[in-house]
């Protein structure tokens, strides 16, 4: 039985279901948040990691970036000693200074999936039932994708100049402005299982996490932005608590949404979750909000410890998701 932050027990929704996507951390939160409040979960993950063990494993076997949907199916692990164990081995990291040096477990397991079962999908499913994952994970793609981003004052020397950057970890990592961001392939293939559960959902959330690395892609991808804009389903954003220095440095609450409306001004949003100390202008989060027909809500969903600044609690974003879904 789940908790909220006051110890009463958190109901799972039964029956409600729920499809997340974004990326990395901020998608791995919610997910560890909606698991509590709903039995019915997918996560949609982006595949544009191009850094670290999942950079590695795309270039030397042609494959998906594999690191963020580890994140997403650890999330989704439970919280019994069986999925408390699965969700640390998929996480762990080999040391040392050999070939295996910085690759995670999880990364190479699912690889092997991929190679055993010849499909992103089934090789997904597959490794979710082992972990006994309490939801599922499904790539944004079906090919491994490219952010490629305009950014104004990339190089100091030259402020006013706008730069085409390239690769996920050099956008989320520049020192300018970003203006625009598209995706190599141009209009990718969207995963037909991804665009099918979008459809089905009875409730859409997008965010937190990196703005134009993790969550922006999805709505870059056509069928998908279609699906997610067409859908009967509620959609919620839920805003980052801080600004990400790089792609999003100086950041107020509302430019979240200022950047979600200038790439699909005819997406309609129902709400808008924020942490009420991270909102620095209430009434231009009002105004944002009203340009995508959204109602605010401002909840606590931060975490008090000093060592995580501008991460998400999973147990009180909890709390904010069954109060909205509710």
């Amino acid at each position: 039985m789940n908790r909220a932050a006051s110890g009463r027990p958190l109901p799972a929704v039964a029956g409600r279901r729920v499809v997340a996507l974004g990326g990395g951390h901020g998608l791995a939160a919610s997910l560890q948040a909606l698991r509590r409040v709903t039995d019915q979960l997918t996560a949609v993950v982006g595949v544009a990691d191009d850094g670290g063990s999942s950079g590695r494993l795309r270039e030397e076997f042609g494959i998906l970036p594999p690191g963020d949907l580890r994140m997403a199916l650890a999330a989704l692990c439970g919280d019994d000693s069986w999925g408390r164990t699965w969700e640390r081995v998929v996480q762990h990291r080999f040391g040392g200074t050999g070939e295996l040096a910085g690759h995670s477990l999880g990364n190479l397991l699912i690889t092997t999936l991929w190679e055993q079962t010849g499909d992103a999908v089934t090789g997904l499913d597959w490794v979710g039932a082992l972990l006994g994952a309490n939801g599922r994970v499904l790539p944004c793609s079906t090919v491994p994708l490219t952010i490629v981003a305009e950014v104004l004052g990339h190089d100091p020397a030259e402020p006013d100049a706008v730069t085409e950057v390239r690769g996920q970890v050099e956008v989320a990592t520049t020192p300018g402005d970003v203006l625009h961001i598209s995706l190599d392939p141009p209009e990718p293939r969207a995963c037909p299982e991804a665009v099918t559960a979008v459809g089905e959902a009875d409730a859409i959330v997008l965010g937190p996490g990196s703005w134009y690395t993790s969550v922006m892609p999805h709505l870059v991808i056509p069928e998908l932005a279609r699906a997610i804009a067409e859908s009967p389903a509620r959609r919620i954003v839920v805003l980052n608590l801080n600004p990400q220095v790089g792609e999003t440095t100086g950041f107020a609450a509302h430019t979240y949404l200022d950047v979600l409306y200038n790439y699909l001004p005819d997406l309609r949003v129902d709400v808008v979750i924020a942490d009420r100390n991270h909102v620095e202008d209430l009434s231009a989060l009002r105004r944002s909000c009203a340009d995508l027909g959204a109602e605010p809500f401002l909840f606590e969903v931060g975490k008090f410890d000093s060592g995580a600044p501008g991460m998400h609690d999973p147990q009180r974003l909890a709390v904010a998701f069954d109060t909205v879904l509710a």
